[in-house]
């Protein structure tokens, strides 16, 4: 077995990631406070080619070295937008048609097992604070939640890798279609 080089995997070009369809999601951080985790939301929506990152309250935004050395330059290929309420950032979405989830572990959330990504319709997922989760005025705002089902001691998961396993689900759910 070879590995193979990074050359051969024929990825697209900046521009033509640009012009290339995204699928209907959008990405909300809710006061992300590691600019770590915020370059690696990048690196993940730049891979499952999501619509778009929305940045709220206190989470860092581009242009930043942070953000940059685990987004590895994501941050210009993946759309965002800043909005210093999550409040206001969900209402707009709201307005733009789209149906809001919190990843949070909140009474009656879908487990993400079972969840089925329904066609034609646009997501905005809300991911929260490294410590406080989403917090409660932008739950009360959403339309439902899902949740990771985990085993374990610690009952969470880093919000990156949280955003890996959601946003691989919805992509994996979206290319089946």
């Amino acid at each position: 077995m070879q590995k193979i080089p990074n050359s051969a995997l024929g990825r697209l070009s900046p521009e033509a990631f640009a012009a290339t369809e995204k699928y209907p999601v959008v990405v909300v951080l809710d006061n992300i406070r590691s600019l770590n985790n915020v370059g690696s939301f990048f690196r993940t929506c730049d891979a499952f080619a999501m619509e778009r990152i929305v940045l709220c309250g206190i989470t860092a935004t581009p242009p930043n070295k942070e953000i940059h050395k685990t987004a590895l330059g994501a941050e210009l290929t993946v759309r965002w937008d800043y909005e210093k309420l999550t409040t206001d950032a969900l209402q707009q979405l709201r307005g733009e048609g789209y149906t809001l989830l919190a990843v949070e572990q909140v009474e009656k959330a879908a487990r993400l097992t079972t969840f089925e990504v329904e066609k034609g319709k646009k997501y905005a997922l809300v991911f929260g604070n490294e410590v406080d989760g989403v917090a409660q005025e932008a739950v009360d705002l959403c339309d439902g939640a899902v949740e990771i089902p985990q085993q374990g001691t610690k009952h969470s998961l880093n919000v990156a890798v949280s955003g890996g396993v959601v946003l691989w689900e919805f992509f994996r759910q979206m290319v089946l279609f």
